[in-house]
């Protein structure tokens, strides 16, 4: 069994039906995040899902992080494959009353990893040069984008707490515990991707951000300070094949 799935009791659905196909490890994580107003994002969303909003906003979340193990299920790691850097930028939805993450943009540092998740999973991936220097408590974290919308990401960061697990219904629960993403295919259709892990083992986090451009193409200024900053060590995850939603 995989390490994600000795612990499904967190789950708000049951696990898919048929077997996870890929699995990686997440690494050396922040969730930067941005109160917005919904109306804001909401034209950046396409229906049918719905932007979700708490405390009377929504939010928006970038997230850089480094994976190894990214593999097709059940193939061994490939050097040069399976390990590389990634950046997001995500919206919080939901459809059908399963909630989820929108991604705007996703950055990778592994050509082929953008290509294949473009073709299969519909996502926004782009090529990036990325460096990630990790020491025991900073993280130094850069990103140039190679293709236009240009889109650069400079950024230390680190953990300043223990090790969490968020309570339910707590606005750290609610930004983190994601468990399908959406996307749409070049024909218009809606599909989701369930994913599994165990509960996020967050720590409270510091931030020095220098650059953060990874909003400007979808008219998103994001250079104030962060409302909000977790960090994360690491996380087993497994993905399941993308379904029509």
């Amino acid at each position: 069994m995989h390490p994600a799935l000795t612990r499904v009791d967190h789950r708000p659905w049951p696990l898919p039906a048929g077997r996870w196909v890929w699995r990686q490890c997440w690494h050396d994580l922040l969730f930067a995040h941005w109160r917005l107003d919904a109306d804001a994002v909401r034209s950046l969303v396409p229906p049918p899902l719905a932007v979700q909003e708490r405390d009377g906003s929504s939010w928006i979340g970038v997230v850089p992080f480094h994976m190894t193990g990214v593999m097709r299920r059940p193939l061994p790691d490939l050097p040069g494959l399976s390990a590389f850097a990634e950046l997001n930028l995500r919206l919080y939805v939901e459809h059908e009353g399963k909630p989820g993450v929108w991604f705007l943009s996703l950055d990778a540092a592994n050509a082929l990893a953008v290509r294949v998740a473009r073709r299969f999973f519909h996502l926004p991936y782009h090529h990036a040069e990325m460096r990630v220097r990790v020491e025991v408590d900073r993280v130094a974290y850069a990103s140039r984008r190679r293709q236009a919308p240009d889109a650069t990401f400079e950024a230390d960061y680190g953990p300043r707490s223990a090790p969490f697990e968020a309570g339910a219904g707590s606005l750290d629960h609610w930004l983190t515990e994601r468990y399908c993403l959406y996307a749409v295919s070049p024909a218009g259709r809606l599909f989701r991707t369930d994913i599994h892990h165990h509960p996020w083992p967050l720590q409270r986090a510091w931030a020095e951000i220098r650059q953060n451009g990874i909003g400007e193409p979808f008219g998103l200024r994001l250079d104030r300070a962060p409302d909000l900053l977790h960090f994360s060590r690491r996380l087993d995850v497994v993905v399941w094949a993308p379904v029509e939603a």
